[in-house]
């Protein structure tokens, strides 16, 4: 095609040009009547954009998240308005919650029918302004001719500055009219602005004249692992995350610790290097202070580096640099060594006692049994650089701590949203992006069965993941919690399950049953080389499993966090 010469086309065949001008190539999707030719124009590029299709609209959504979070590009999905995209709400709101880059493409009942009340098919009052409240952007498409430029901004919205989920829409009858429109090209994304000079010597004296500090990442470092351990080495700093930014550094890189071993570290810590994190492990979780805070009083001082500026008004640090985590922690290290080279004898961090401190952390969650033991396996299968997912589970939760991760975005989690049942369908997502590396989903029952029958998706879109259910019967938190502080009054937490292995075989998955550690060892290596999806039960009896909460929110945190319930 002649990329200055006009051509005629749907309005739908209009948005999917501007996709395939961005580079996309993926597409999640449940089609539906306002959405038809939006799904014929894939139909006609599936030479360009594999369209995989869903049971549900959430798990559409859901597979767009995982995509999107474990490769750092957009994921697109694409449901019927009203009902459809209001199933996906609860993706959308994780992915806004963990700064992923995913775009909705919607629909809208015909333009004669908009804001009238008439209760057309899937009528949605406002839809858009619903969706504001969810995502980062929203724009409606009123022609053809206008796709290419409102898909661009999408584009924009999502990648530049802090990245997030937008949404489109478009009236039913204006995706199937035919216009005359520009051929597509890609947006143009500004890069980030450069850090201030000022902001960054403001911070480089805090840093230099510290003699333990402490680095602390999150989904905003994911793209600049370099960086953050270039600066770690040069202040023998160690680096933790809680859950976006887990393999930044590697847990087994000397300066690569757990979130616990960083609870361990905190009292000595003189300085705070947060980097793309909201900081939530040490003043939501350690502190008690789960509360609004402006500043915290050091120590330590706090060093914030995030792209977006409103962050530095909800925990305002000592010092703060408005920058990408890349730049600005590549500018920050520079700095730092400038004026460390002036003063040979230097603060270092001594390396043993990090390495001490690892050791003995690693010796306070041993008790966190069977799921540490399983997690151990599961760690000594996968290679370095295979994929897991997550599930708000027993086994989960303690991966939190528990779990050494060893390189970015192959650790996905639920961030600060905690959606139970993200998991399963998310994980499709991932193995989707990533159809030559081991790809594990570790869910429990609950969440597992928010989304189960799309085994039918795996299997019928040859989708090869590994999916670990941990089976207590139970929603696990829940029950333990309704037992301990409710006088053991029991409501909704117990669960009757279906035979999960006759359950997978019903949809020609493969399934095993473990009951061990060890025994799951030969059966999650075999199951990495399989061509399709692979269901293994993990017999986990309710009440076996051992609290991983006082690794969460440890010490204060958690008598605070207690104090909050029993009021309530």
């Amino acid at each position: 095609m002649d990329i200055t010469t006009p051509y005629e086309t749907t309005g739908g065949g209009a948005i999917v040009d501007a996709l395939l001008a961005n580079n996309v190539d993926t597409v999640f999707g449940l089609p539906g009547a306002q959405m038809y030719p939006f799904f014929d124009a894939l139909a006609q590029t599936t030479d360009r954009i594999r369209t995989f299709g869903a049971r549900h609209e959430q798990t559409c959504a859901y597979m767009a998240f995982g995509y999107a979070r474990s490769t750092g590009r957009p994921g697109v999905f694409a449901v019927v308005p009203g009902p459809g995209v209001l199933n996906t709400t609860a993706a959308l709101c994780t992915a806004m919650g963990t700064c992923t880059p995913v775009l909705c493409v919607t629909g809208q009942v015909p333009t004669p029918f908009l804001d009238r009340g008439r209760g057309h098919l899937h009528e949605l009052s406002d839809q858009l302004g619903t969706l504001d409240t969810l995502v980062k952007w929203t724009a409606r498409i009123e022609r053809p001719q206008d796709a290419g430029d409102i898909v661009n901004e999408a584009f924009r919205q999502m990648m530049s500055g802090r990245p997030g989920p937008v949404a489109i829409e478009m009236a039913w009858d204006t995706m199937a009219s035919s216009a005359l429109v520009q051929p597509a090209r890609a947006a143009d994304i500004a890069p980030p602005p450069d850090p201030l000079r000022d902001a960054i010597d403001r911070a480089a004296e805090l840093v230099a004249a510290a003699r333990r500090p402490m680095i602390m990442v999150g989904s905003g470092a994911q793209h600049a692992a370099d960086e953050v351990r270039t600066l770690a080495e040069a202040l023998d700093a160690p680096v933790a995350a809680f859950r976006g930014g887990r393999g930044i550094v590697a847990e087994d890189h000397e300066l690569g610790i757990s979130s616990h071993t960083a609870y361990r570290l905190w009292p000595d810590t003189d300085v705070l290097i947060g980097i793309g994190t909201r900081l939530e492990l040490p003043y939501m979780r350690w502190t008690g202070m789960m509360q609004l805070i402006d500043r915290p009083a050091p120590p330590p001082h706090v060093v914030r580096i995030d792209i977006d500026p409103v962050e530095m008004r909800r925990l305002v640090p000592h010092a703060a640099i408005v920058a990408d985590a890349r730049a600005g922690t590549e500018a920050l290290c520079a700095a730092v060594v400038a004026r460390r080279n002036a003063d040979p004898a230097g603060r270092r961090q001594d390396r043993q006692r990090i390495a001490t401190a690892k050791t003995s952390a690693r010796a306070d969650i041993e008790k966190v049994q069977p799921q540490l033991a399983y997690l151990d396996v599961i760690r000594d299968v996968l290679p370095r650089d295979g994929i897991i997912t997550i599930e708000l589970s027993q086994i989960g939760f303690t991966s939190y701590f528990g779990y050494p991760v060893q390189q970015p975005r192959t650790y996905i989690s639920e961030g600060f949203q905690g959606t139970l049942g993200f998991g399963f369908p998310s994980a499709l997502g991932v193995k989707v992006a990533h159809p030559d590396t081991p790809v594990v989903c570790l869910t429990g029952d609950g969440g597992f069965l928010f989304a189960a029958q799309e085994l039918a998706t795996a299997v019928q879109e040859g989708i090869a993941l590994v999916t670990l259910v941990f089976n207590n019967a139970s929603f696990g938190n829940v029950l333990r919690d309704q037992q301990t502080r409710f006088n053991n009054r029991v409501i909704g937490a117990r669960l009757e399950n279906p035979d999960f292995l006759q359950f997978a075989a019903a949809f020609g998955v493969e399934a095993h049953r473990v009951a061990s550690p060890e025994a799951l060892r030969p059966i999650l290596a075999a199951a990495l080389n399989a061509t399709g999806p692979v269901v293994i039960e993990v017999d986990t009896p309710g009440g076996s499993e051992a609290n991983p909460w006082e690794f969460i929110i440890p010490g204060p945190g958690i008598t605070y966090s207690r104090a909050i319930n029993s009021a309530l």
